[in-house]
């Protein structure tokens, strides 16, 4: 199939706008991971080997996603259901012999390959919900049979991720109700799920409050399931509170946000220029949860207003190409992928300005990292996919052809 496309000179195929937000993104990753990996040269001593690998691993993707972007998107019915089982077995499987990164139990290292099975259940649990989302339904919308598949499936997934990682937990239950509400679920049924989930969240943060001190120090020291419980308590009850004598604040005890505040704070607007930080030193994961503090350091408002724009460009045009599928399996695809994208990547831009808790989420196609990485790639590709191999409504088809003769 893919030998067919290049014969006939197609290798680029897709939406424009959506090639074009996925290459800028690269190219700001490999300036702003060189600059900030320089705690790890100095650590390993290698100065050019963090950056020639994340530039492999940034190759890999794009080849992933050029790849991904010539199969036909009705395939990917098939590939999210078999991936869904395999992924449901993988984060049982990492829960047991799970290997520890920062004190969470997160990735499974098969020989020399080492992965995150929550990025793969990411990934096929919107793909599996679009497709049951798009074929249970009756005339008022999506069935309910469909809708308790889909949150039967999503509870499970996001109960096996949670005890290892809450943030992205949180973040699939987002992107499950944003797919669910535009594949026009009930409204009284995204009311009860609504009232559920604030419900959910206000005990949440009562409990967070009223947990004892000695109690949290008691399940952090275990290796029980609860052990993370004390971290994300943490991270919701600090109240940031600051001295009234700015001699007495101690940036090593949250060095993470300390140093990107203090990262924002001396960009000076304009920002130092690239390769020019002085916080990249000072901030544990400044090549990955904290880039977009960096990119501001370095870039100053223009720059980090130009990333956030691109996400929004990226989800902008996925709509327009959700908008024009004629079927509904692909343009709930296209919705679910792009928000996973965007989401997660307002989660780490609002924890790098301080707007929301430490979550240890990257930043998508800019954080230097692999399964993450790799996945993101993989959404680019279906998302190009199905904006050129899904077939369109009527009128935009007209419209396509009479742009092409002219």
């Amino acid at each position: 199939m893919i030998l067919n496309k290049i014969k006939k000179g197609s290798l680029i195929n897709g939406d424009l706008g959506v090639w074009t937000v996925f290459l800028l993104l690269c190219a700001i990753s490999l300036i702003e991971v060189y600059s900030a990996s320089s705690r790890m040269t100095f650590v390993s001593g290698a100065y050019w080997d963090p950056i020639m690998q994340h530039g492999s691993f940034m190759l890999m993707g794009i080849f992933i996603a050029w790849l991904v972007h010539f199969i036909p998107c009705n395939y990917f019915k098939i590939a999210c259901t078999a991936g869904m089982f395999l992924s449901l077995f993988l984060l049982i499987a990492v829960l047991v012999i799970g290997q520890k990164t920062n004190d969470a139990g997160r990735w499974i290292e098969i020989g020399f390959i080492r992965f995150q099975p929550s990025e793969i259940a990411k990934l096929s649990l919107v793909g599996f919900s679009c497709f049951i989302l798009s074929s249970l339904r009756d005339e008022k919308g999506a069935s309910p049979t469909g809708f308790k598949i889909v949150a039967l499936t999503a509870f499970i997934t996001i109960l096996l991720i949670f005890t290892e990682n809450a943030s992205t937990a949180f973040i699939i239950a987002l992107v499950m109700f944003g797919i669910c509400f535009y594949a026009q679920i009930r409204k009284k049924i995204i009311i009860i799920a609504l009232c559920i989930g604030f419900l959910g969240l206000g005990g949440i943060f009562g409990i967070a409050h009223s947990i004892p001190e000695e109690t949290l120090t008691e399940w952090q020291m275990s290796d029980g399931p609860l052990h993370r419980l004390p971290t994300w308590i943490h991270r919701i009850t600090d109240k940031q509170e600051r001295p009234e004598d700015p001699s007495k604040f101690k940036p090593h005890e949250n060095p993470q946000k300390a140093y990107a505040k203090v990262a924002i704070a001396t960009s000076n607007v304009i920002g130092r220029g690239p390769g020019n930080s002085r916080q990249r030193d000072f901030i544990p994961q400044a090549f990955s949860d904290f880039i977009y503090a960096i990119i501001i350091e370095e870039l100053g408002f223009p720059g980090a207003f130009l990333v956030l724009s691109l996400y929004l460009i990226l989800m902008y045009r996925s709509m327009q190409i959700a908008r024009r599928c004629k079927a509904l399996f692909p343009s709930y695809l296209v919705m679910g992928l792009a928000l996973m994208i965007v989401v997660q990547a307002m989660m780490n831009m609002a924890v790098a300005v301080g707007a929301f808790p430490v979550t240890g989420q990257p930043l998508p196609l800019v954080s230097r990292g692999g399964t993450s990485l790799f996945i993101t790639c993989t959404y680019i590709g279906m998302i190009l996919s199905v904006s050129h191999t899904a077939k369109r409504k009527p009128e935009y088809e007209e419209n396509t052809q009479a742009t092409a003769e002219a």
